[in-house]
């Protein structure tokens, strides 16, 4: 059968006359992948309950759908370079649109599991064709535009999942976490649909390597166990659990065989050496670093706000709300900045406020309610809007200088790298801050615990204090026990409490952190003064 695509390129043209649609549709691509991901994230609890199952079993549902996202990051390079972002784009949109709304139908975990794969892997592909495709066919002078648009997409989403998910489960169902996809991504369809133009398929060019699938597929499988040891490995306890050393030695021999592959076998839809530059290799910390600093307004303040005041999630998300609805201004704020000051300014400047807002909600207490945070939160949003738009932009100058714009390759390794950092960046960070406050919480337990002991004259008053509110509704035997029972919960709020203090004192010195590898950075030849200068025709 022939291909409508081939037959097609003699009545569409090659460079679309909708880029925009094009551009609205793949940023939206975006924010369905990130929004589905946080939701099934913050709605586990809701997800476990409906489907009656224990914390072990449940564990692999977020597991299932984000290693697939994993394993489809790298491989999405050798798709969009052989069939083109728009085959890839609609095929699994169409897929992800029938799996989403399948997914709540089933009551068996096996299958499940099974679609949420299916699922993961659609939905990965939206990631790493989005930012290429948004700079390739975009106008010059909408980049920084497009930068913001960006930013916005995956911060606003991130913060104001747990906001949509609580009127979800308030007002409609628990189901809606995974149709909310349903809804939303046929509007990408009809998007890419008519704002990617149709593209006969490449055909390899005489006397170049003919591009394989072999090293991709073991570099996705090899990136996907290690990234399900790191998810499952503290319920499992590490490396005292087989599955934990079996699934990081795989990954581990699966990635060193991608590699030796590769450089016995070139494959012509990658290029290694272009990711060899000073600012491109400091900039994968750097993003690492900004998915960890997120966790405070992702892990940090919402664990306090459940687990010590016990807040609804309704609740935290008024909270985070103050982060994330401003974004919306604060992202057009940083690109105006960046078409006069240098992104590594800027940079410097949204993680000196990320730092400053961590050592500010330090010094919290177990009184603390959602108005406690307003001044940091406020001081969080400028740092984060600031510090993502200018981290994406200076990403972005480096394709500029290079010229890779007109390469699809280099394009297409950029973003294949940079989606795997994002990801591994995220799940190390979230997987070493459940660990961290973990123990935190265990040392300032005992530390709390010594001097909580009968006997000790300030433990023996406030028991007795207790015994004494209790005394009116209970037995004197009762009474005493409620007493000891409350006195060991607001020992574990403290200890809790501590335990958050330091998260936010752990994230401010990643943020010093941060700043020292800022400044090893170089300077970019091609600043967006000149970039946004171009003429009114350019691309």
């Amino acid at each position: 059968m022939t291909d409508p695509d081939t037959n097609a390129q003699d009545t569409h043209p090659v460079v679309t006359t909708h880029p925009l649609l094009g551009v609205a549709g793949v940023l939206l691509g975006a924010l369905i992948a990130t929004c589905t991901g946080r939701l099934m994230s913050v709605g586990l609890a809701d997800i476990r309950g409906a489907l009656h199952l224990g914390v072990d079993e449940a564990s692999w549902i977020n597991t299932s759908f984000n290693a697939s996202m994993m394993f489809i990051g790298p491989f999405s390079v050798y798709l969009g370079g052989l069939l083109g972002p728009r085959r890839v784009l609609l095929a699994c949109a169409w897929i992800f649109t029938a799996v989403s709304f399948l997914i709540p139908l089933c009551h068996s975990l096996e299958v499940v599991i099974a679609l949420l794969i299916i699922a993961g892997l659609s939905a990965g592909t939206f990631y790493p064709l989005t930012l290429s495709f948004v700079l390739r066919n975009l106008p010059i002078r909408f980049v920084l535009m497009g930068i913001a648009m960006y930013a916005t997409d995956i911060i606003f989403t991130t913060d104001m999942a747990q906001a949509w998910e609580s009127f979800f489960i308030e007002h409609l169902s628990w189901r809606w976490i995974f149709w909310n996809g349903t809804v939303l991504t046929p509007i990408m369809i009809v998007l890419v649909y008519f704002g990617i133009p149709w593209q006969p398929l490449p055909k390899p060019q005489p006397g170049h390597p003919t591009p394989n699938w072999r090293g991709f597929l073991y570099a996705s499988l090899g990136a996907a166990l290690l990234y399900t040891a790191f998810d499952q490995g503290q319920r499992l306890d590490w490396f005292h659990s087989s599955l934990i050393i079996g699934l990081v030695a795989a990954g581990v021999m699966l990635i060193l065989t991608a590699i030796v592959r590769h450089f016995l076998l070139p494959n012509p839809l990658i290029n290694f050496r272009f990711l060899m530059r000073r600012n491109t290799l400091l900039l994968a910390p750097i993003l690492i670093s900004f998915r960890f600093i997120m966790l405070a307004t992702v892990v940090s303040i919402p664990s306090f706000l459940g687990s010590v005041r016990g807040f609804r999630p309704l609740q935290e998300a008024t909270v985070l709300a103050w982060v994330a609805l401003p974004q919306f201004v604060l992202g057009v704020a940083a690109m105006a900045l960046m078409r006069r000051i240098d992104p590594r300014l800027i940079l410097t400047a949204g993680f000196s406020l990320v730092g400053v807002a961590c050592l500010l909600d330090a010094r919290i207490t177990a009184v603390w309610a959602g108005p406690d945070f307003g001044i940091s939160e406020a001081v969080m949003a400028i740092g984060l809007a600031l510090a993502f738009n200018s981290m994406v932009g200076a990403i972005v100058l480096e394709l500029f200088d290079t010229g890779a714009l007109q390469r699809p390759v280099d394009v297409l390794t950029f973003a294949g790298f940079f989606q795997v950092t994002r990801l591994f960046g995220g799940e190390m960070g979230s997987t070493f801050m459940g660990h961290f406050i973990a123990v935190r919480e265990q040392f300032h337990s005992n530390m709390l615990g010594l001097n909580v002991q009968l006997g000790n004259g300030p433990t023996d008053y406030r028991l007795l204090g207790l015994q004494h509110a209790f005394a009116p509704y209970s037995t004197g035997l009762t009474a005493a026990g409620r007493a000891a029972e409350v006195l060991g919960l607001q020992v574990r709020q403290q200890a809790f409490t501590l335990a958050i203090s330091d998260s936010f004192l752990l994230l401010a010195t990643c943020c010093v952190a941060c700043l020292a590898v800022v400044a090893f950075m170089s300077t970019v030849p091609t600043q967006y003064r000149q970039v946004t200068a171009a003429p009114v025709d350019a691309k």
